[in-house]
């Protein structure tokens, strides 16, 4: 059996429950059917990213039988760790994205994958959502970009999610003819950002049914971002 420190075992412990649970996020929220999609999340060590390791839940098992216990330790490869809980199991299909990422952007600390519909009929379409109101800009600092189309199997789709994102504010880009990827500092994060990018598809979607969009300005933009990524929600003391 693998063993580590004692504060990696914790920190991979509680990297588990997180994982496990949030799967259930995305079933709340709608963002998955069946067995789809995925919730990855770094194992850190305070605020340590060395220790190459993550968590991720096995290939096509029941939302609702999945448990810390059964989510899969991988390296930054998207190897199992052989001897630890899960390992017997195959990990998702996405692995080899996720362990991509991980490997090339050390400040993402998890990544989600989902299906939900919105997102995926922009990805379909080959089409970036614009920023036109003002949760997206709070949220993802401009448009949802669109990534290169990668088939799944290797870290095609990693590749394709560094190289859209690295460098961009956004946390959520649509894969093309696949669907929406979404980083974050933690795998709640991420999550976050999966619920947020479908709120955003759904709306944008319907509001360019009914007639033209109204682009926001790019300061409005960068004003808004500020705001709600440094401001937002801190009390008056941390904002001094």
């Amino acid at each position: 059996m693998t063993t580590f420190a004692p504060e990696v075992e914790q920190a991979i412990a509680a990297v588990r429950a997180d994982v496990a649970r949030l799967h259930a996020e995305l079933v709340r929220y709608g963002l998955v059917v069946w067995t789809g999609g995925n919730v990855s999340g770094r194992v850190r060590v305070g605020d340590d990213p060395s220790q190459d390791l993550f968590v991720i839940k096995p290939s096509g098992v029941n939302y609702d039988d999945l448990a810390p216990e059964n989510m899969i330790l991988c390296d930054l490869d998207g190897t199992a760790i052989p001897g630890t809980p899960g390992s017997d199991r195959s990990p998702s299909s996405d692995t080899a994205a996720h362990a991509y990422v991980y490997r090339h952007m050390p400040e993402v600390g998890g990544v989600v994958h989902t299906h939900s519909t919105y997102a995926v009929a922009w990805a379909a379409r080959g089409e970036e959502i614009p920023c036109v109101i003002t949760a997206m800009a709070d949220e993802f600092g401009g448009p949802i970009p669109v990534g290169p189309f990668a088939i799944i199997g290797d870290d095609s789709i990693g590749r394709g999610i560094v190289q859209t994102l690295r460098g961009h504010r956004s946390r959520a880009v649509l894969m093309q003819n696949h669907g929406p990827f979404t980083i974050g500092v933690d795998a709640k994060d991420a999550v976050k950002a999966a619920v947020m990018v479908e709120d955003v598809a759904r709306t944008v979607h319907h509001a360019r049914e009914a007639g033209p969009l109204i682009p926001l300005p790019q300061d409005a933009i960068d004003s808004l971002f500020d705001r709600y990524q440094n401001v937002y929600g801190q009390s008056t003391d941390a904002r001094r």
